[in-house]
């Protein structure tokens, strides 16, 4: 079996994606707000890494800006 590493890598940056969006959310309220600000600052280290550079063409500050210019409450969960 052959491992496709461009999905692969595609997989780790819309997870982040969307830990990054939960993060936001639950952020929001009172009981895992602390937890949540840790996530999203690991997430912005992670869009900033050089791992992140290796695995895609995707400029991480600009979607970094994206993500973070989305209402919160357009968001479904996926």
């Amino acid at each position: 079996m052959k491992w496709n590493w461009e999905e692969l890598a595609n997989g780790i940056v819309l997870q982040a994606v969307k830990d990054y969006r939960a993060s936001r959310r639950r952020a929001r309220k009172r009981k895992t707000a602390r937890e949540a600000r840790m996530r999203i600052r690991e997430v912005e280290m992670f869009f900033r890494s050089r791992w992140f550079c290796q695995l895609t063409d995707i400029d991480g500050e600009k979607l970094l800006e994206q993500l973070k210019e989305e209402p919160i409450c357009e968001w479904r969960r996926i």
